[in-house]
């Protein structure tokens, strides 16, 4: 068993890149040595700057002989077909085995040197490998066929043992000699081996194991801090980021002005991370200091003072900029600002970002005057959405776009708007994701919700809905915002009456537009919307007319598409509550009842259903559900005349909350009902009516512990008669009690969407 090492080298490979290039180039080598035979175990792939190196140990020396045995035409077969079996195994027939008649070819094939393997492997795996972006590069580029790297391929060291691997790609040949670090070691450096490859470029100022790049930087960097009495701000996407920019890291601490500390903390921290890729530090009082740690790729003499005042005077400049535009952007007030929003185009067919705030503002005010959203000023939330987005225009967001929403929230408070409204637009972009603060206060609550639901209702109006992986306008993202907004602080919101409201403004948006067409717009957006049967263009004898018809018709169009909306949260509901353990099925089988439209209402129904469904009584009382509905499934041959008369006169299937008088005995002659009917009618007239009641009065658990009432009877039932009794009038009236135990059943959850 030997080991082997590949290492390419090239220039420098963008650290973003890195963590991809290893998965890939272990992927291309398992896949070459799966296709010869070999068989791999742990690879070691690590990454620097300037090369990837990959160590596969253990491999044997000579892939396995194998023998392949292929069936041919009969012995009695037209010579045709045993001459094309020859020329496919490539035997003369004297070396066909005859069996039972039938002709076999055997081929030995014998097993490979692993070096030859691995020589043919390598530059198919060069030649293969995929990078996000790559380059063709010297003359060779002038032709398609040349060889494309992310940056210039210099350098292949291939070694089996200590035995070189002959190969070349694109005029590169491999050998036993790489280089070390650009500067303290610029020289060839001789590779022995696999087992020699690490420590003999660490000795050339080269740690080529980027997790212990990593861990130095994360170490270094937080001592570097802990020395001058500050606290490192951790970002591990930082550590990784500047591990693949050196392959010497030396984590060292340099100060800036403080004066630059009035510019926000968080500004300071974006320049420094995005544009120089420093770490910030926090003083004592857990603010942010005037310091910062770069990572130098050089062990300088002077202890890196000199690349610390290099550093310093480029991070010096850069938030000099960004206190530029904090101190221009707060000259102008936020409401001056969100003049500018009417410039900025939101989608072609819904306005512009100004026509969108309009809309989230009346939402806002709308939720807050209705009580949905409670203990809320609607004059403060109907402000805080008129400059929620106003920010957009500022120059600080143009340079960091991350910053949106959260300046504003600055400029609102530096102009002395109340707390509430700088709060709002700070935080109503939350939640962003899974695992984000969920705000609760009123105001930035009813902006948040107004923005998230106008960006699901717009997008849907206009048949932009998500599809497979594609979600341009993160409708997704929206959807489970809103929905942990609504139970983060229990909103008691009808989803019918919020899309009746936000589908008003959405029309007056579109309608505006329409109007604002040229006379040809208008013909080619109205030839694209489906025409009313009976509809005459004739009949339209001027642009009036034919802009109010394409107005209706678009509205039509957007009331069709919206309501798409809730069925799609509903599966947003899905799947975040799938993650705390919920089932689906309970909630299609709360949703398929209809009517529920109330997001807090319907997990309450749901989350009792399911307490109850991991009780036996609820097991039973399912199986005992499925029995019955599947008893009249198979019982359609029954009139519906002779059913209503097994269930009485005035009594319900259970469809309604009607309960009306118990069902007659039907006129069979046979005296008294069966005690198994008496029982059931019994629990029913008890149960059905209770659970009714408690799901009016949202008391789930209460509706459930009626149903399970229903358990004992329906099962005794099932035991002690026969449904499918000869006599017509006693089987409809079975049939009745067993339409009215499905009916009270349903009127709690659709027992039928439920699994199990």
């Amino acid at each position: 068993m030997t080991d082997f090492l590949l290492e390419l080298r090239s220039e420098e490979i963008p650290a973003r890149m890195q963590a991809g290039a290893r998965a890939e180039l272990e992927k291309l080598f398992r896949a070459q040595m799966a296709a010869a035979g070999l068989e791999t175990g742990d690879l070691t792939v690590w990454s620097t700057p300037r090369r990837l190196a990959l160590i596969a140990k253990g491999l044997p020396d000579a892939t396995a002989a194998v023998s392949e045995e292929l069936k041919g035409p009969r012995s009695s077969a037209p010579p045709q077909a045993l001459e094309g079996f020859l020329r496919k195994t490539g035997l003369t027939q004297d070396q066909l085995e005859d069996r039972d008649g039938v002709y076999f070819a055997v081929i030995d094939k014998p097993g490979r040197a692993t070096a030859d393997v691995l020589a043919e492997a390598i530059p198919a795996i060069v030649r293969a490998f995929a990078w996000p972006k790559s380059m063709r590069w010297g003359k060779a580029s002038a032709s398609s066929e040349s060889l494309r790297w992310v940056r210039p391929l210099s350098g292949i060291v291939a070694i089996f043992g200590e035995e070189l691997i002959p190969c070349e790609v694109s005029g590169i040949s491999a050998g036993f000699a790489t280089r070390g670090h650009r500067f303290h070691c610029p020289g060839e450096i001789t590779i022995g081996s696999a087992s020699d490859y690490a420590e003999k470029l660490r000795a050339c100022h080269v740690i080529v194991d980027h997790e212990e790049r990593q861990n130095i930087i994360r170490d270094g960097a937080a001592k570097a801090a802990v020395d001058a009495g500050l606290t490192l701000v951790e970002d591990e996407g930082l550590v990784i980021e500047n591990a693949g920019l050196t392959e010497w890291p030396v984590p060292l601490l340099g100060r800036f002005d403080e004066a630059f500390l009035e510019v926000p903390p968080e500004v300071i921290q974006l320049t420094a991370r995005v544009n120089q890729k420093y770490f910030v530090v926090n003083g004592a009082d857990g603010k942010l200091a005037n310091g910062f740690v770069c990572t130098a790729n050089i062990d300088a003499k002077d202890g890196g003072a000199e690349i610390i005042a290099g550093n310093r005077k480029v991070l010096a400049a850069r938030l000099s900029d960004a206190r530029f535009f904090w101190d221009q952007d707060r000259k102008t007030k936020l409401e001056d600002h969100a003049k500018k929003l009417d410039r900025i185009t939101f989608h072609e067919k819904l306005g512009t970002v100004a026509d969108k705030v309009e809309r989230v503002a009346k939402l806002a005010e709308w939720l807050t005057s209705e009580g949905i959203v409670p203990n809320c000023d609607p004059a403060l939330a109907r402000q805080a959405a008129e400059l929620a987005k106003a920010d957009l225009v500022t120059e600080m967001v143009g340079e960091f776009p991350e910053l949106q929403g959260l300046m504003g929230g600055y400029y609102a408070r530096a102009e002395g708007l109340p707390d509430a409204v700088a709060d709002a637009i700070r935080d109503h972009y939350k939640p962003v994701g899974q695992g984000d603060d969920v705000p609760t206060a009123p105001v930035t609550v009813a902006v948040s919700l107004a923005d998230k639901f106008d960006n699901l209702f717009s997008f849907f109006a206009i048949d932009e809905r998500p599809t497979g992986s594609r979600d341009p306008f993160a409708l997704r993202r929206a959807a489970l915002g809103a929905i942990q907004l609504v139970f983060s602080s229990e909103l008691r919101l009808s989803f019918e009456a919020l899309k009746e409201r936000a589908l008003d403004e959405i029309i007056g948006t579109v309608a505006g537009k329409i109007n604002q067409e040229t006379d040809a717009k208008l013909e080619e957006a109205i030839s694209s919307l489906a025409q009313p049967q009976g509809f005459n263009e004739t009949n339209f004898v001027n642009n009036e007319d034919f802009t109010s018809f394409a107005a209706h018709r678009a509205a039509q169009g957007l009331m069709l598409h919206i309501e798409n909306a809730f069925p799609f949260v509903v599966d947003r509901l899905k799947v975040q509550q799938r993650e705390a353990g919920v089932r689906h099925d309970l909630i299609d089988a709360v949703f398929a009842l209809g009517g529920e439209d109330d997001l807090v209402r319907l997990l309450a129904r749901v989350k009792a259903l399911q307490a109850f469904m991991a009780t036996e009584d609820g097991t039973n009382l399912l199986a005992g559900y499925k029995r019955a509905a599947n008893i009249l499934k198979q019982a359609g041959e029954v009139s519906p005349s002779r059913l209503r008369e097994g269930l009485g006169e005035g009594m319900s299937d259970g469809s309604s909350d009607e309960t009306g008088p118990p069902p007659t005995p039907p006129a069979s002659g046979r005296g008294e009902l069966d005690p198994a009917e008496a029982a059931l009618l019994t629990a029913l007239d008890t149960a059905q009516p209770a659970a009714a009641a408690a799901v009016t009065a949202e008391r789930f658990t209460d509706a459930m512990a009626a149903l399970a009432s229903l358990r004992a009877p329906i099962d005794a039932f099932f035991e002690g008669v026969m449904v499918n009794d000869p006599d017509e009038a006693v089987r409809a009236y079975r049939l009745g009690l067993l339409a009215r135990f499905t009916g009270a059943v349903h009127g709690v959850a659709a027992f039928s969407k439920i699994e199990g």
